[in-house]
């Protein structure tokens, strides 16, 4: 019974976009954002009741989409047994009140959507703290609008409507400090995490291990090629935002090289501005990596859309200089007559291995610092190193004999300051002069 109760309560929703040539190309409705907006409702749990896609020279200031085209949606939300507007287009507080009003059901926007999944979605205590100051920054300069009514007629003095002096106001102000209190709580325990993830990267950069981070639009298979690449169990299903919280693995380039894989929240367009800010404690990661695999659907003909998004937020986090490889993914899936190809551009199936290899390959050549895999002969009375190279080294051997006999990966610093322990695996390069 309570689940048939629960499916009886599923949203119905109609999607309204807007294309208006006094607004920016990417704030406007298309039919690939309208399809993108309910594949976004499909992952929220709502079925899609209808779509409407208003084509005018600018914005009501009211409506939005102006008197006439509401009436429709209007007609259209009655007839469809909808409950739920969705826009495709960022809403003013003013318009969104208007809008509810006017069509007497929920109104929300693209942003409120994306809130919403990623409140499901948000699993770490990191995630959900994330989330919830999204949420936050997005309902404080909504608060004017839910109370705005009152504060209009509380303005007008004695000749307010009875019921109506005071409370409105103050409500308003009750609620604005309450919120603001929360912001700054959800702030500094998110500051709290930064300060966590500096120490640990400040460990990763001591031991010289290197960081790569997979970056790419929301559903382009970043857990799928994460999964593939280190045998990772990350649920990695076909649904918008399925991963929110960063995951990190070890991942064995070759027997010299070891680096850190680090799946990230996909991008999307039209992210809300204040969800970034709120992500920046994970997204700060891609500022620090020492290269970023942008995988890119290579089978949604939108693709060069999707990576434009992408680069876009990149360069807004800070890390637009960071090396990377573009990673085509789902190539076994790709409709054109050439697979993209060049130095930094690997085509692969994450879901079938295809590919894998080359990308790896590419990895060890950009990041293989030198290091190399050597044994030493340490004295007795220098057993302090031992204890060094654990700290700071790829340990795989100790035995104990006339000398300290290890092996271990040792980085090119490393290598330097212990040359003279060195019995095989390296060669001090020579000086110009010694040639």
């Amino acid at each position: 019974m309570i689940e048939q109760h629960t499916q009886e309560n599923i949203n119905r929703a109609v999607l309204v976009g807007l294309s208006a040539h006094s607004l920016p190309r990417e704030e406007n409705a298309t039919d690939e954002t309208m399809e993108e907006l309910c594949a976004l409702l499909e992952t929220a749990g709502g079925i899609c009741a209808g779509s409407v896609l208003q084509n005018r020279d600018a914005p009501d200031p009211r409506t939005f989409i102006g008197e006439g085209k509401t009436e429709q949606v209007k007609e259209l939300v009655r007839n469809a047994g909808a409950d739920l507007v969705i826009f495709d287009n960022a809403l003013s507080p003013s318009q969104q009140r208007a809008l509810t009003e006017e069509l007497g059901v929920q109104v929300m926007d693209r942003s409120a959507l994306i809130l919403d999944i990623f409140a499901q979605r948000a699993r770490t205590r990191e995630g959900r703290l994330q989330v919830e100051l999204a949420q936050y920054q997005y309902l404080l300069p909504r608060l004017t609008g839910m109370w705005g009514h009152l504060v209009r007629q509380t303005a007008s003095g004695g000749k307010s409507p009875i019921g109506t002096r005071g409370p409105g106001e103050t409500q308003l102000e009750t609620d604005r400090r309450h919120i603001r209190r929360k912001i700054t709580k959800l702030q500094e325990e998110l500051e709290q995490v930064r300060r966590v993830r500096a120490t640990q990267r400040q460990r990763r950069e001591k031991n010289e291990v290197p960081v790569v981070a997979i970056v790419g639009y929301t559903n382009a298979g970043k857990s799928t090629l994460l999964n593939r690449l280190t045998g990772a169990d990350i649920p990695a299903n076909n649904r918008l935002f399925d991963t929110l919280d960063t995951t990190t693995r070890t991942l064995e380039i070759s027997d010299t090289c070891t680096v850190l894989l680090s799946d990230t929240v996909g991008f999307i367009r039209k992210l809300p501005h204040h969800l970034v800010e709120a992500f920046k404690a994970t997204l700060e990661e891609l500022t620090y990596a020492d290269l970023l695999l942008h995988v890119i659907d290579a089978s949604n003909p939108q693709w060069r859309e999707q990576a434009e998004v992408v680069e876009q937020l990149i360069a807004g986090l800070g890390a637009g200089e960071t090396p990377r490889i573009d990673v085509f993914n789902k190539c076994d899936r790709y409709t054109g007559d050439i697979l993209p190809h060049g130095e930094e551009i690997v085509a692969l199936s994450a879901r079938t291995g295809q590919g894998v290899e080359d990308l790896l390959k590419k990895i060890g050549a950009r990041l293989d610092a030198g290091a190399r895999r050597v044994v030493l002969h340490i004295p007795y009375e220098q057993g302090g190193l031992v204890d060094l190279l654990h700290r700071e080294a790829k340990v795989e051997r100790v035995e104990y004999g006339e000398t300290i006999e290890v092996e271990a990966v040792c980085t090119p610093v490393q290598l330097g300051r212990l040359r003279e322990y060195i019995v095989s695996g390296w060669t001090p390069p020579k000086e110009f002069w010694e040639e």
